[in-house]
């Protein structure tokens, strides 16, 4: 049966593994590096997939291994990445609401006003203007501190401000030096824009159009936007207390600092943990400990229909309201003044289960693959690769084939999973003609 939202997911699919080949055949042109003859497949496809995808990861150096040309194609991958996503997952966020019903249409799509056709037109045209409005405000500042500051020739500082304007807004975490922004760590003049930008990409375009119409009613505020703003700010000032903690006087990270250039690196950081990419430290060198809470902040990610990773912020507060309700006693879930959906139950467990199970398998096989790296490291780049971070311990580039390989699946399925297997949840209309005997298991 012809079922028109299932076929523009296949349609939303199909067209970003064609940029995806499209990518991988540019970046193999040896115009794009500085490798004569060219790069391999394998690290053509893993470069374009990361960028497309807006993790970061890298087996190749982007200002070291790349011509102009080549930075040039990954930053159009950067950024068809992450507009694409940002169109995508509205879109499907259009099309939920305008199958489950008026309330959820009014709250989701307020923007476009219509869950119809009619009112796509006009939300495009405001996501790429938001998108192109918030890069040139972050390449302006970042400009005036290369060129001002760091005495960068116009060209050179202009070319730094936009590649890395367009990577922190798409939260893809690429740089054009070989330590990230290690070299900028105690500078908020180059941290700041770039960490604001990376917020801005991941609340998602529904909570920033919310919050630009209402952001003197909160009460207005629909579900999602209550989320991700309440917990937004809790996981930042929680990621930041707890890396500083833990690395404070650790010599090889924050340990040289003083107390106020340890704070700041550990905010940044907890900033772009959460799916932007960019390290301010050496990130081999971090705790094992920092490791694991970190790989918590990757794989939760940040708010739904933005260019942020992870399983979203909505999806982990939505199985917490399920968990609190059971607990308590509740015959319902309620979050933020208002009951769940029990449509939304179903859709968070699903995504849980599935992505805890895509982590799970590949970092088995990473494990097998290379077992002299151990579970910290390689759960660790999994999960960056997954949650579309881009953060490593730096074994990247040192995996087998096979690994690459698996990372590459990763990002592909991180990108494009939870929202398609969300939204396909959401649109699937089935009528149940009969129901099972109930029975109910022993749990626990």
């Amino acid at each position: 049966m012809h079922n028109p939202h299932r076929n523009a997911i296949d349609r939303v699919v199909v067209t970003y593994l064609a940029a995806l080949i499209i990518g991988t055949g540019l970046l193999m042109m040896p115009s794009a590096t500085t490798t004569p003859g060219g790069i391999s497949l394998l690290s053509a496809l893993f470069t374009a997939t990361s960028a497309i995808s807006v993790t970061g990861l890298e087996v190749l150096s982007v200002g070291g291994d790349f011509t102009f040309f080549g930075q040039a194609v990954i930053l159009g991958l950067i950024q068809a990445g992450g507009l694409g996503i940002l169109l995508l997952t509205t879109l499907l966020a259009m099309l939920v609401a305008g199958k489950v019903g008026l309330r959820l249409r009014e709250s989701v799509a307020a923007e476009a006003k219509s869950s119809h056709i009619g009112g796509i037109r006009p939300m495009v045209l405001r996501i790429i203007g938001l998108t192109v409005a918030t890069e040139l405000a972050i390449t302006s500042a970042l400009f005036l501190r290369f060129f001002l500051h760091y005495d960068e020739p116009p060209g050179g500082a202009f070319w730094d401000a936009v590649f890395h304007a367009v990577s922190a807004f798409n939260n893809a975490g690429f740089a054009l030096k070989s330590d990230s922004l290690a070299a900028y760590a105690t500078d908020p003049f180059v941290c700041a824009p770039i960490a604001l930008g990376a917020i801005l990409g991941g609340l998602g375009y529904p909570v920033l159009i919310e919050l630009f119409r209402h952001y003197r009613m909160p009460l207005k505020w629909s579900m999602t936007t209550r989320a991700v703003i309440v917990v937004t700010p809790v996981l930042l000032l929680g990621g930041t207390a707890f890396i500083a903690a833990i690395e404070w006087n650790n010599p090889g990270t924050l340990g040289h600092l003083d107390w106020w250039g340890k704070l700041q690196t550990a905010a940044f950081q907890s900033t772009t943990t959460r799916t932007a990419g960019f390290s301010s430290v050496d990130i081999s060198q971090l705790h094992s400990a920092t490791w694991f809470g970190m790989d918590i902040l990757m794989f939760v990610g940040g708010g739904p229909a933005g260019t942020a990773g992870g399983v979203k912020i909505t999806t982990v507060m939505v199985l917490l309201a399920i968990t609190w309700a059971e607990v308590t006693g509740g015959t319902k879930a309620n979050l933020f003044g208002a009951r769940v959906a029990e449509s939304a139950h179903r859709q968070a467990t699903t995504v849980i289960v599935l992505a805890l199970s895509l982590v799970a398998l590949s970092t088995t096989v990473l494990m097998l693959d290379a077992p002299e790296l151990g579970l910290d490291r390689v759960l660790f780049e999994v999960i960056s690769a997954f949650a579309n971070v881009g953060l490593s311990t730096g074994i990247t580039s040192g995996l087998s084939g096979l690994s690459q390989g698996v990372l590459i699946l990763a990002m592909v399925l991180g990108r494009l999973g939870p929202v398609t297997v969300a939204s396909a949840l959401a649109l699937r209309a089935r009528t149940i003609r009969y129901e099972l005997p109930v029975e109910r298991p022993l749990i626990g």
